[in-house]
């Protein structure tokens, strides 16, 4: 925008007159119908900030004409030159983003909260605020410009004085993202992701009830798929007991404690035997923001208990106070749970809350205020909260502590097709949902058709893992990809996002979705690609190791094919090339290249490489420390001579192939990617251990 831009504005009165106009920014007290309106703009560096003050004049002192409920504000903002490709995370429900890949103003969705832009040698990012009051999206504009719509959830207001969007700009969509949100953070006086301490039970593999049980989950339910846990193995360490545990009435909640008829004893003796008798070790329940669905019930019991904790909206609800009151409702529920054996809590339905308080309070202020009583509340569990179906960007922006938050809308066993619209949601939100949030995935079914799909996208997530598969339906070989012997995760470092070559293109329509991300590798860092084909076609695709920002420096870097088990080498701007079957799915780990052997680690396990403690290297031998025991694999182009495992020789059962022909795979063309230049040079070598998995360290020394 510049200095002294005429804006579009419109205006829209409680009386259902609209004053439609321009007004010149940064202009103070610009007289605009009956109005008294500053828009103005602050540049910092790559960031331009838009506020806006206005004051409705009052012509007589008995009437009263205050601004609409419904949209009262509209700004276009121009743009020149025009963006060549847009890409619009927009709320599709009250609850959730998606991605929309525009090209023209106009087609920008209603309810956008985070708009994409590329140009022709920069990117940039549109982040209308949530403010302290109100609360601003991006809708369909003009052919020049983007409308940005404010709103309030209230009429009759005489003024306005909000910070109304953020605009950075940077040389990659990534950067003006993380620009963009750095300053939110600030400026509403949150915590980024990297600051949020993340529970340490999501670090391991964990069970959620709902697509096992949906609402008819019960004690002898939970008891049986616990049983199953130990007879097949699986160490899952947490269980999610979702909705249908509570004490409700038709969508209204009665009381704190379990359903005496599915939880005739509380939850504190099942909790007690499962712990002794399984790896599991923590449990967690489900409630809605508002305890349950509608609220709470007036007539209950609990409505009359916590009283003066209870606030009743204008359209009926009576929910939480948004204040330190609500924050007692929380902390006298989470108290009897600690008692029954309960940990931490996924707290669902949080956009719900601009529903509950319209025509009651402003929206941002209510939500605010609840989401801080919400985890005043958590407090007694160490703010241990999941927050779900809160993707609205005055829920996003409002919370002091928590860590996790869901980042897509549900898993949906039965709906045909759904893996695609899964996998956008959660690639796309995490471009911005992943600034200020550890992002959950969300579960699956191990025993699905899209079970391995789910499982590699669950591991690159960077997020929590978990599934939810009915009694006897666990498949232990879907798991073992994904947690160590324990239980516990090879976390990766953010959440998986897509290639910058990526953000901008429909993966449904061409091409294929491209996920990166990184994690710590013995003294550095390395990471991975995962390439997705939604068309119905055969596809192409290329990427480089420069496409994962934070792997660390090298030389040469290996590509590892996990499924097809074969490698290359390249340079850092090198394109690995391959093509893709129709809804097909691949792996690539990438590992810098060392002067001796890069270890895969344990290669059994999607993100195995992270099993890697450390690395040692001489001339003459490379030592390598493990997590545990297991198949152990590492890439060289040298020929091994002596191989030890802790202190043992275990050279005679070392399998060592030609790694770049290794394969038949016809998910990539592998040997593409090599260079004239290394025809003559020493094979690409793949060597194996096959050993038995142990939780115990391992020690591998390799002499050359």
């Amino acid at each position: 925008m510049k200095h002294n831009a005429q804006l579009k504005m419109e205006i829209c009165r409680q009386s259902g007159e609209t004053i439609v106009g321009t007004v010149t920014v940064n202009q103070e007290n610009f007289t605009f119908g009956s109005s008294s309106v500053s828009l103005t703009e602050q540049s910092l560096g790559e960031l331009q900030i838009l506020s806006l003050n206005l004051k409705l004049l009052q012509e007589e002192h008995w009437i009263f004409d205050g601004l609409a409920q419904k949209a009262p504000v509209r700004i276009y903002l121009p743009f020149d030159p025009k963006p060549e490709k847009m890409t619009a995370l927009y709320l599709f429900s009250d609850w959730w983003t998606r991605p929309a890949f525009v090209e023209h103003f106009e087609d920008i969705p209603p309810k956008t909260q985070v708009l994409l832009l590329k140009g022709k040698d920069r990117c940039a990012c549109l982040v209308p605020m949530a403010g302290q009051q109100w609360k601003a999206t991006v809708s369909g504009g003009t052919e020049t410009e983007v409308c940005l719509e404010m709103s309030f959830g209230m009429g009759g207001l005489m003024s306005l004085d909000e910070t109304i969007c953020v605009l950075a700009e940077g040389d990659t969509v990534s950067d003006a993202v993380h620009r963009a949100f750095t300053w939110i953070a600030r400026e509403k006086g949150i915590p980024m992701r990297c600051e949020r301490r993340i529970p340490e039970q999501f670090r391991s593999l964990g069970w959620c009830s709902w697509n096992a049980f949906y609402t008819d989950v019960d004690e002898a339910g939970l008891r049986r798929k616990a049983e199953e846990f130990v007879q097949k193995s699986v160490p899952v360490r947490w269980v999610m007991i979702d909705d249908g545990w509570m004490s409700t009435q038709d969508t209204f909640l009665t009381d704190y404690v379990p359903d005496r008829k599915k939880f005739p004893n509380g939850f504190a003796q099942m909790t007690k035997d499962i712990r002794q008798n399984s790896t599991i070790q923590k449990f967690g329940v489900w409630h809605a923001l508002g305890g349950y669905w509608s609220g709470i019930r007036k007539d209950s019991k609990l409505a009359a208990l916590e009283a003066e904790h209870l606030k009743e909206c204008v359209g009926g609800p009576l929910v939480p106070s948004p204040d330190e009151r609500g924050a007692e409702f929380y902390r006298h529920w989470y108290q009897m749970l600690r008692r029954e054996g309960i940990e931490f809590v996924k707290v669902d339905g949080q956009s719900t809350a601009a529903r509950y308080f319209e025509n009651t309070l402003p929206i941002s202020a209510a939500v605010r205020g609840m989401n801080e009583a919400l985890e005043s509340g958590a407090s007694v569990m160490d703010n241990n909260v999941l927050n779900c179906m809160g993707m609205a960007m005055e829920n996003v922006l409002a919370r002091p502590a928590s860590a996790v938050s869901r980042n897509s809308d549900d898993f949906f066993p039965d709906r045909e097709g759904s893996f695609t619209e899964h996998l956008l949601e959660n690639a796309y939100n995490a471009i911005y949902h992943n600034e200020l949030y550890c992002c959950d995935w969300d579960m699956f079914w191990t025993s699905h058709p899209d079970g391995k799909k789910h499982s590699l996208l669950r591991a690159i997530s960077g997020g929590p893992v978990y599934f939810s598969d009915r009694v006897g339906e666990t498949d232990p070989d879907v798991l073992k990809s994904l947690c160590y012997l324990d239980g516990t995760l090879p976390m990766m470092m953010r959440s998986a996002r897509p290639a910058e070559d990526c953000v901008f293109t429909d993966p449904r329509s061409s091409g294929v979705l491209k996920l990166h991300n990184a994690a710590e590798w013995g003294n550095g860092i390395a990471g991975g690609i995962a390439v997705f084909n939604l068309t119905s076609d055969r596809q192409g695709f290329s990427f480089t190791p420069r496409d994962i920002p934070e792997i660390e420096e090298a030389g040469r870097y290996w590509i590892y094919d996990w499924f097809g088990k074969c490698a290359c080498s390249v340079g850092k701007d090198e394109h690995f090339k391959g093509a893709m079957d129709a809804q097909g799915f691949g792996w690539y780990v990438v590992l810098p290249e060392k002067e001796t052997a890069s270890c895969l680690g344990l290669r059994d396990k999607f993100i195995g490489f992270a099993a890697v403690e450390s690395v040692a290297e001489t001339s003459g031998s490379t030592v390598v420390v493990l997590r545990e025991t297991g198949t152990i694999s590492w890439l060289s182009n040298r020929k091994l001579r002596r191989a030890e495992l802790n202190g043992e020789d275990v050279t005679d059962l070392i399998e060592c192939t030609d790694s770049t022909h290794s394969a038949e795979s016809t998910r990539s063309e592998i040997s593409s990617v090599q260079r004239e230049d290394e025809k003559n040079a020493s094979p690409n070598l793949l060597f194996t251990l096959p050993l038995e998995e142990k939780s115990t360290k391992a020690v591998l020394c390799l002499k050359w």
